[in-house]
């Protein structure tokens, strides 16, 4: 009886397939750029990010070469927006979201967004960009193990077309 109980006890809950998947993701992306942009909350940001996080990007490279530089960069930033005033968000452009499961170990998540700055008393459209992140199923759980961040400029039209 205790050998079931402790087996049972270290299984780690089964990864969402289907519908749950593509929901399970949608809602840690929304919390990921929820707490790297208009949150600006390092603290909500932590959680989410794999242990061997990093960051490419097509104009810096390795833009956050780890998990803990990600984290600190956010908290310097966050530090300084109360005095400068600054706010930008992030959008995501409707219906450009694929998920793809990769085995049983996570998921690929490739969409298009949009960024925003506060100017003043507006929200002023100020690009977009392709994005891929690899999320990592742990724990009964996603975090983001990797980013890949591409095609910066102005923000594609909406709807999508086919990036390809």
């Amino acid at each position: 009886m205790f050998a079931t109980l402790l087996a049972a006890a270290t299984l780690q809950p089964e990864m969402p397939t289907g519908a749950d998947l593509e929901t399970a993701i949608a809602e840690v992306d929304a919390r990921l750029f929820w707490a790297a942009f208009e949150g600006c909350d390092p603290d909500a940001l932590a959680p989410l990010l794999g242990e061997d996080f990093r960051m490419l990007h097509d104009q810096a490279g390795i833009a956050v070469p780890s998990r803990l530089a990600f984290i600190e960069g956010m908290e310097m930033q966050c530090a300084d927006r109360p005095e400068s005033g600054y706010k930008n968000r992030r959008l995501l452009t409707p219906g450009s979201r694929r998920v793809q499961a990769l085995g049983d170990w996570g998921a690929l998540e490739e969409g298009y967004h949009q960024f925003y700055e506060w100017r003043g008393d507006q929200w002023e459209l100020t690009g977009g960009a392709r994005y891929m992140h690899v999320w990592q199923w742990t724990d009964g759980g996603f975090v983001l193990d990797e980013s890949i961040s591409v095609n910066h400029g102005a923000a594609l039209p909406y709807p999508p077309g086919d990036s390809e």
